[in-house]
């Protein structure tokens, strides 16, 4: 079971400034304005903000198997700028006592610019009857007089994963208390994960997850005064489409729209897990534009992040391994991955995500390329930089013709990542594959590819496939392997590239690679651990192994500083 946070207003509001060490670092305060579910909310002025998360502090390492690889304990693997804890286990909530799951409880880090971190103490942990064995995902609601409260599933039978919905408030940890448990007719193993509420008519409303038999629900919870809380008769929508976990519900809006955030009375299009839809405010149910929505839906990334919510996505990504002593021989296992903007493409079928602007402080030491055409099969390296270990890199490509696509098959139209499985990066194509090589050593023995694919429909119009490929990685003698777990990612990316443009950026981390292709458009993060481009051994490379020549209209890379890290 993967759970996330999910927080309306991340203005800090629970953590305790006072223990905060940094003068630097402080809260700001909020403002009003007007939210398109309903009366005036809170929404936090951007930037500077502060944000709670999962994670904790005081930790005991775990001492490594002799037989675990040496290059896989490597401190070098710890992510630089991405956020996670000083050592243990983290998705959504936090493992205290180890680097393996277990042990649930939300802890708590605070942040001024979402980048540095500090780590307080933990904010939620099992301490009545009906969170006994683990407090797991919730959402953090912003009261009219300002008081902040945590809705969050809390497991109160271990033997069946009996679920229940609690409540908490700040500075009294005796205040937490259910509200919401399951009633005849709901699988209670199946129940969790309240969202954010929302304010309209004289009620708070939230959504709860749920399943019947097969079928995906959002229950519908109303309140008047936050503490009494009523199920609907209906759910707000359901599919048959398994468990919703993690789901969320928020209006989006347009490219026009300052953060991405409707705060218009009026806002015609809502996200509700991973679809895009109406919501009919008078009788609280959902509409998906696209009736086979629920059945293919949009995708945040088509990689390891999981779980992200608002209109700033906060995803976790897990390891990449499938055996539990690599995590217990490091001492840390997962992380979280950039915070996210979030809008609506002007088509209104998609969402477009972005890297917050905060993370553009931490740029140091740049290199520039431009105007280099790179002929079919050949490739070149970034050069100018002390690493390429830790950089962030945005690329503009331009191919010189679109004649040579290959035909697409219409049995991967649902199923790119297998469609990457088979025209990987060293499969030479028409047009592309091209992009990059990140994380690569010296001798091009290591290497992932982040590139570009592009075919042609039926009717002749042009299909970008973008894949991530972290797949060689198999040296003599095995690094990682079998253990490793290296799938390749890849998505379709709606762009149009009739002009032969398109873009790509990507934030690469020692052993994450998260990447932002079309503008946003397509997004993919990916967990890697080279043995041999660690540090200064790791290389940056432009390839082709299409027909026609790629130029590189820009290519910029700047060196990423390390901002502080709960502690690590």
């Amino acid at each position: 079971m993967h759970l996330p946070i999910k927080t309306h207003d991340p203005g800090g509001v629970f953590s305790n400034p006072s223990k905060i060490k940094n003068p630097s670092l402080s809260l700001l305060p909020l403002m009003q304005s007007r939210n398109a579910m309903g009366t005036p909310q809170r929404v936090l002025l951007l930037p500077p903000w502060a944000l709670l998360l999962l994670l904790a502090l005081q930790l005991e390492a775990e001492e490594a198997p002799p037989s675990v690889p040496s290059s896989i304990v490597s401190p070098l693997l710890r992510t630089g700028y991405h956020f996670q804890p000083p050592r243990n286990w983290i998705i959504g909530m936090y493992n205290p006592k180890g680097a393996v799951w277990g042990n649930i409880v939300w802890a708590h880090s605070v942040s001024h610019d979402l980048i540095n971190w500090i780590a307080l103490e933990p904010a939620i942990y099992p301490s009545i009857p009906s969170d006994k064995y683990g407090c797991w995902s919730g959402s953090a609601t912003l009261l009219h007089d300002g008081t902040p409260a945590i809705t969050y599933t809390g497991i109160s039978r271990p033997d069946i994963n009996y679920q229940v919905q609690n409540i908490a408030f700040p500075k009294n940890i005796g205040s937490s208390r259910p509200i919401a448990s399951p009633e005849p007719g709901i699988n209670a193993t199946q129940f969790r994960d309240p969202t954010t509420a929302w304010f309209a008519d004289g009620h708070w409303r939230m959504l709860v997850g749920g399943m019947r038999r097969t079928r995906g629900l959002a229950f519908v919870y109303r309140s008047r005064d936050f503490n009494k809380w009523t199920r609907a008769k209906h759910p707000m929508h359901s599919a048959l489409t398994g468990m919703w976990e993690c789901l969320d519900f928020f209006p989006v809006a347009g490219s026009g729209e300052e953060y991405g955030v409707d705060t218009s009375e009026h806002g015609e299009k809502y996200v509700l897990k991973d679809t895009i839809g109406s919501y009919n405010k008078d009788k609280d149910r959902y509409v998906p534009d696209d009736p086979a929505g629920d059945y293919h839906r949009i995708r945040y990334d088509y990689g390891n992040f999981y779980a992200g919510a608002r209109r700033v996505l906060l995803g976790w990504a897990n390891e990449s391994y499938i055996v539990p002593d690599k995590a217990k021989a490091k001492g840390w296992a997962g992380i979280h991955a950039i915070p996210r903007k979030i809008w609506l493409d002007p088509s209104g079928k998609q969402l477009l995500q972005w890297p917050v602007e905060e993370v553009e402080k931490f740029r140091g030491k740049s290199i520039s390329v431009g105007g280099k055409v790179v002929k079919p099969g050949e490739y070149f390296e970034v050069t100018g930089l002390a690493t390429s270990y830790q950089v962030d890199v945005e690329v503009s490509f331009e191919v010189s013709s679109l004649d040579k696509a290959e035909p697409f098959d219409p049995a991967y139209d649902n199923d790119a990542q297998k469609l990457c499985d088979v025209k990987g990066a060293d499969v030479k194509g028409g047009v592309g594959p091209f992009g990059l090589w990140v994380l690569a050593s010296g001798d091009l023995q290591e290497k992932t590819a982040v590139f570009f694919r592009v075919f042609k429909d039926g009717y002749g119009k042009p299909k970008v496939l973008m894949c991530t490929d972290p797949t060689k990685y198999d040296l003599p003698p095995p690094s990682l392997s079998p253990d490793l777990y290296k799938p390749t990612f890849a998505g379709f990316a709606d762009a149009d590239i009739s002009s032969g443009k398109i873009s790509l950026r990507s934030l690469i981390d020692r052993s994450v690679v998260e990447s932002f292709g079309a503008g946003g458009k397509t997004c993919i993060l990916s967990r890697v651990y080279p043995s041999i481009a660690i540090g200064k051994g790791a290389h940056l490379y432009v390839f082709n192994n299409g027909e026609v020549d790629v130029k590189v209209s820009r290519l910029t890379a700047w060196e990423m500083k390390k901002p502080l890290m709960n502690g690590a």
